[in-house]
């Protein structure tokens, strides 16, 4: 009965951080605050109340309607929460995955890779939609990554169910990961003198490389380039368009991110 308490705990985090990410959706491309002022139907800009912002339920409640002018309320914002609230979940279930290992590391390192995957639900769609990737998201939030790696094994107790990197590795990944792909970039302009991807890639596999180490940058460029081929592929012949379509390729990393962090660490863990 414990254990549940705090899966529901978790769930109920990820939700309250996905609705935070909505409002980082909505105002972050254009530059705006992510503070102030409060939340506010689209339609009538009324400001909505603390009891129609409760994630997914206000929304079901109201029946996807703003209360003010009753006009329809995109079922991306409760879409966004849900998304965010599972795998808020989920990463505790990996992280915490029985009473007993609960300690204060552990639930550190997962508010810790909780918020990383919030951001990357967020950047995803923005790029998605705009064809941007924030630098709240990526070139700022390396260096919390980094932090991160160093004071989480400071906390009492230990994690042994996810591989944390050192920060000495989670340092090496954001210059390595930026590096990469600016490594690309240059070898793509030299033969096709154009631009292949935009820098806000090459911020966002420096901030997962601080998150994840240098380790995961081969694996993550690999399965998002798998991922980003067989999509852009199936994308690009269904629209007519031939091979000049473009495709962002910050959802791929994202994706594949989050497969390494649930899947192959685990899978490394067992190797080594």
């Amino acid at each position: 009965m414990a254990y549940i308490t705090f899966e529901i705990f978790a769930l109920l985090f990820g939700l309250c951080i996905g609705s935070f990410m909505n409002v980082c959706i909505a105002r972050m491309p254009e530059d705006r605050s992510v503070v102030s002022p409060a939340s506010a139907c689209p339609s009538c800009n009324s400001t909505i109340r603390p009891t129609d912002n409760i994630p997914v339920l206000s929304w079901l409640i109201l029946r996807g309607m703003c209360r003010n002018c009753s006009v329809s309320i995109s079922p991306l914002y409760p879409t966004i929460e849900l998304i965010v609230g599972i795998m808020t979940l989920l990463m505790f279930r990996l992280v915490v995955p029985e009473i007993s290992v609960l300690t204060v590391q552990a639930v550190g390192v997962w508010a810790f890779y909780s918020i990383f995957l919030s951001m990357l639900v967020g950047l995803s769609y923005i790029d998605l939609k705009h064809y941007i990737i924030p630098d709240q998201f990526s070139i700022y939030a390396a260096p919390f990554g980094v932090a991160g790696c160093f004071l989480l094994p400071l906390l009492e107790g230990e994690s042994t169910s996810i591989i944390l990197p050192t920060w000495q590795d989670s340092a090496i990944g954001a210059v390595a990961g930026a590096g990469v792909l600016l490594a690309v970039i240059g070898a793509y302009w030299l033969i096709r003198r154009e631009e292949g991807m935009g820098m806000g890639d090459v911020k966002l596999l420096g901030m997962i490389g601080a998150f994840l180490g240098w380790q995961a940058i081969g694996p993550v460029i690999f399965a998002a380039s798998m991922i980003g081929s067989l999509v852009g592929i199936a994308l690009m012949i269904s629209a007519g368009r031939g091979f000049r379509s473009q495709v962002p390729f910050g959802p791929f990393l994202a994706i594949a991110s989050v497969i390494y962090l649930f899947f192959g660490q685990p899978l490394i863990g067992l190797i080594v």
